[in-house]
Order: C-alpha cells, then sequence, then structure tokens
C-alpha cells in the first residue's frame, strides 16, 4: 500500500504532499488543472521512466517521493534485500525519484541508490496502474492472453511453467539437430582436413619441448671440438693427471687445516668446508669425463636434426601456427572434433530421435495448457459477465474464445475475447464490438475479476479515467464497484465524473492558479462543504449552484447508503 506521496517542482505542481491510506481515493481537478502531473509522480515512484522535460520551468530537478508497504515474505521484500536495502521496522520503505532538468536522474529505495529497474520490478509486483492506454492494449491477442493467464490458479501456473520448459527444450534441440543437417555437407569436408592435418602430425609424432631440445642439440654439434677442447681443459685442471690440480690443491690444503684444527677447533670448521669443495670438485670432473665419452661429433647426426627441424617447421607453416606447442595445441583442439565426426551418423541419428521426443513432449504439454486454459477461459468469462451485470452491462456477455495455433513460446493458443453487447447479438472481437464505456467498463471489470481471484494477496490498483465515455446510471454502477474493490485492496481513480468522486473514503483535488507570470497546481485533500462544491463543479461546471450542490449532497448520501 501507498501511505503518502509528495511531489515538488514536477510540471506545474510546485510542492505537493497527498495522504494515501486504505480505501478509495480519487483524484479530481478541471482540465489542465495538473492531474497528469500527480500521474506522472505516482508513475516515478512506480518505475517509470523519468523525463526531463517534466521537471518545473526554473528548476534544477524534480522529485517524487513515497511511503510504500513491503510485504515481509514477498518477491519485493527478497529483491531489496539482495540490493541491501532495508526496511523500516513497520514493513515500510520510503522511495524517491529525482529528475534532473540538465542532470542524471537517481532512484533510491530507503536512502541506497539503485538502478530504476529495482523499483519498476518491485513496483509491478504491488501495484496495478490501469490507464486508457492499457484499454487499447486490451484488444491485443497478447494482452488477451496474459489477462487469461493471470486469473489461472497455482495449477494453471504449474501447466503453463511445464509447457514453457518443454517449449525451450524443443528449440534448443531442434537448433542442435539443424546446425548439424544444414552445415553437415561444410562440416564434414573441414573435419576431412582437419583428419589429414592429424594424420600429418602422428606421422612426425612431435614431442613436448622436442624444438628447443633439437636446437640445443644442434649447437653442440656444429660447435663440437671448441666444446670438447674446453670440457677436457676443466677436467685436467680439476682432477687430471698432472701434478697441480684443483682437487690435489683443495686436499693439500684442506690437510693442513686438520693438522692445525687438533690444536684450534675454530679451524674445523674451514677444514670441513674444504672436504665439501673438495667433494664437489671430484663429482665435477666425473660427470666431465662422462660428458667427454657420450660427446658425439657423428655428422650423420647433425644431418638428421636438421632433417627434423626442417620437417617440423613445415608442419608448422601447413597448420598456419607459430611454433612446436601451436602444433600440439592444434591437433588437441582437432582431436574432439575427428572423433566426433566418426560418430557423426550416430550423432544425427540420437538428435533426430531427441528432437522428435522433445517435439511431442511439447503437444502433450500444449495440449495440457490449452484445456488448462480452456477451463480458466469459462471461469474468468462467468467472472466478468457478473461483474458487467454490476456495472450496468446487465444484457453484455463476454465469450474467452482459445483455439490452437501454432506453437510459440507462450503457448499454442490463439485467445480473442469478444462481446455480444445483448442477448441474440453475435459475439464479435471485443475491439469492434465495445464502445468506449463499455470498454471501460470491461477492463474495470476483468481488474475486479482478476483481484478477487487473488483476494488473500492485497494491492494497489490506479486506474486513469477508467469511466471514460460512461455517465448516468453506469457511472453510478461503476463508482459503487470501485468502492467494493476498494474493501480489500487500495485503489487510487483520476476521474471526472461526480458519480465516481462520490464514493471516494478520500478526495483530493488538484486545482490550478496563475498570478499572471506563473502558472501553479495546489493539490488538496477536500472535506465537508469543500467536497460537496467539488462534486457540484463536475455534475455542473457551477460549484455555487444550489441545484448543483443539492444534486452533489444527494449523490453523496446515496454513496453511503450504497457502501
Amino acid at each position: 500500500m501507498l501511505h503518502e506521496l509528495s511531489i515538488a517542482d514536477l510540471g506545474v505542481i510546485e510542492s505537493a504532499r497527498i495522504e494515501l491510506g486504505p480505501g478509495l481515493t480519487c483524484v479530481t481537478g478541471e482540465t489542465g488543472a495538473g492531474k497528469t502531473m500527480v500521474l506522472t509522480g505516482l508513475g516515478l515512484i512506480l518505475g517509470a521512466k523519468t523525463v526531463p522535460a517534466t521537471v518545473r520551468s526554473g528548476a534544477d530537478a524534480a522529485l517524487a517521493e513515497a511511503i510504500l508497504d513491503i510485504p515481509p515474505a514477498s518477491d519485493a521484500a527478497a529483491q531489496l534485500e539482495d540490493a541491501a536495502v532495508r526496511l523500516e521496522e513497520d514493513g515500510t520503505v520510503i522511495v524517491a525519484r529525482t529528475v534532473g532538468a540538465t542532470t542524471r536522474s537517481r532512484t533510491v529505495i530507503g536512502g541506497r541508490t539503485v538502478p530504476q529497474s529495482l523499483l519498476a520490478d518491485i513496483a509491478g509486483d504491488l501495484v496495478t496502474v490501469h490507464g486508457q492506454s492499457d484499454q487499447v492494449r486490451l484488444r491485443s491477442s497478447a494482452r488477451q492472453r496474459d489477462t487469461l493467464d493471470a486469473h489461472g490458479d497455482v495449477s494453471h501456473r504449474g501447466v503453463l511453467a511445464a509447457y514453457r520448459e518443454a517449449w525451450q527444450d524443443w528449440t534448443e534441440a531442434s537448433a542442435a539437430l539443424a546446425a548439424m543437417e544444414e552445415g553437415a555437407e561444410a562440416e564434414r569436408a573441414e573435419v576431412a582436413r582437419l583428419r589429414d592435418d592429424l594424420a600429418a602430425v602422428d606421422a612426425l609424432g612431435p614431442e613436448p619441448g622436442e624444438d628447443a631440445q633439437l636446437e640445443a642439440e644442434v649447437r653442440v654439434l656444429e660447435n663440437a671440438e671448441a666444446v670438447r677442447t674446453g670440457a677436457a681443459g676443466a677436467h685436467e685442471l680439476i682432477a687430471g693427471d698432472q701434478e697441480f690440480t684443483v682437487v690435489a690443491a683443495i686436499e693439500s690444503a684442506r690437510r693442513a687445516l686438520a693438522d692445525a684444527a687438533r690444536h684450534d677447533d675454530r679451524l674445523a670448521d674451514y677444514e670441513r668446508r674444504l672436504a665439501d669443495f673438495s667433494y664437489g670438485a671430484s663429482d665435477v670432473a666425473t660427470e666431465l669425463a662422462s660428458y667427454l665419452d657420450g660427446l658425439d661429433a657423428d655428422p650423420a647426426r647433425l644431418d638428421e636434426i636438421h632433417a627434423r627441424r626442417s620437417d617440423l617447421a613445415g608442419l608448422m607453416r601447413r597448420l598456419g601456427v607459430p611454433d612446436l606447442d601451436g602444433v600440439l595445441a592444434y591437433a588437441e583442439r582437432a582431436r574432439p572434433r575427428v572423433a566426433a565426426d566418426d560418430d557423426w551418423d550416430a550423432t544425427l541419428d540420437a538428435r533426430r530421435d531427441a528432437a522428435r521426443r522433445a517435439r511431442a513432449a511439447l503437444d502433450d504439454a500444449a495440449a495440457a495448457l490449452h484445456d488448462s486454459r480452456t477451463a480458466v477461459a469459462g471461469s474468468l468469462a462467468s467472472a466478468v459477465d457478473a461483474e458487467l451485470g454490476r456495472l450496468a452491462m446487465p444484457d453484455a456477455s463476454v465469450r474467452i474464445d482459445v483455439t490452437p495455433a501454432d506453437p510459440a513460446a507462450h503457448g499454442a493458443d490463439a485467445i480473442a475475447f469478444t462481446l455480444a453487447s445483448h442477448p441474440g447479438a453475435p459475439h464479435r472481437p471485443i475491439a469492434d464490438a465495445a464502445s468506449g464505456g463499455e470498454l471501460s467498463r470491461i477492463m474495470l471489470a476483468l481488474e475486479v475479476s482478476l483481484a478477487a481471484h487473488g483476494a488473500d494477496e492485497p494491492r494497489t490498483f490506479v486506474f486513469d479515467e477508467v469511466d471514460a465515455g460512461v455517465g448516468g446510471k453506469a457511472a453510478i454502477a461503476v463508482g459503487n464497484r470501485l468502492a467494493e474493490l476498494a474493501r480489500t485492496h487500495q485503489v487510487i481513480v483520476v476521474t471526472h465524473l461526480a458519480q465516481v468522486a462520490a464514493f471516494a473514503d478520500a478526495h483530493v483535488v488538484v486545482a490550478k492558479t496563475t498570478d499572471g507570470a506563473v502558472t501553479r497546481a495546489q493539490v488538496s485533500r477536500v472535506d465537508g462543504d469543500a467536497r460537496v462544491e467539488e462534486i457540484a463543479r463536475l455534475l455542473s461546471g457551477q460549484e455555487e449552484s444550489s441545484a448543483a450542490r443539492a444534486h452533489a449532497l444527494e449523490l453523496l448520501e446515496a454513496s453511503r447508503v450504497a457502501r
């Protein structure tokens, strides 16, 4: 429920605060007085897009602010929690929208800046807004289908969810099959090329790091004599046949320290370190001897390595990769596709079978949804007919036709709302059979029926001139029904009819004033004589007329009796 609405610098409204409570609140005012800006402000706190042109002339920004109830276990509460927005202890939250004339607009919930889309999602769960544009939407098949599904119970929603899941499965299976069938020739040609490339890779059998290993071996073989001379000279100096070698010198020094360490323990550590040097030098000498024994300067080996490197380079050019790692990565990517091609026929058969099974499941789900929608259509049509009887259309009959159609994301049904305005009249599409006033009442009847269906979930309903094209007895019926809806839901109505305004629990008037230079709109709640004057103005345009005032009093008294 909306508790209050504050507006500043929006259109002709310089500043306004409207207290909103449970029941029926009617907003009235002369044409051009600023009722549209009240609705614009209300739309802002319900997540509508901002329009900088609505900012009051001379102001930097417009502000719309409201206090909104958030049911504790609702999806809206969960969304706010995810956005780190904390509710007040009484379950309310303050929503504020700032519309900049030249700067960026902001959306603030509970003191935290959030995306406008979050506010729109939350408001959509709590508030239903209907204007004259909604009557146009009621003429569309998609709108009628959504309205029908909204009347369904938990079981119907489950059937609808099952259909959507079946649709998703079928579209995915069909897409996978189509991709395989439509691109079969090109895919198999590509796989044939990959198969030849893999054969070339496997024929050479490259190993990770082989290119670097071969390059190092080439450097050794091409400089074998210099390598042998250097390694042999080092071996001779370390542990050769000469009298003075590294090992001999270290050993002599170690023995000298060992003799001295018998008299001074501080030298023992040095002796041990020289022993380590001696062991290390001996190990190096041993490994150099082994290296020299294994050193191969065979020219045939060098030719063999050059040929291997040439083959690897040719393979890289063939595959279009810069190095041996690229060859191995190419082969790793190609093998699964070649393996899949080996099972191509089996895979194709499996996808065809999956598509057939998915379509059969979709057809079953479509049939179940059709049956469920047919049942819901009968229930909704009966409920709307009953409501129309209370809205001065007792002879009208609404029928909802559910006919099979090609499967789509929303189902395999075409939905059509038809109207017979009097007994014996043929049922025709609502767009053709209903006048503007009748369409307004049908819209109200639908909304009341949907609200009654979910009576355990109080909502806020906003109607913008739902009584358009209605007058006389029908207007009284509309006002009475709005009042009844307001017993279980919060209802806010912008109206130009006295017969509707008379049923309001709270009556808000938008009045325009001007000093010749600046035009302002004042928004105020009226009671007592002020309300009688406004009802009289709505009736005759002359609030001072005694006849109009008498009629206004009569309407107000009749509305109290009716409620």
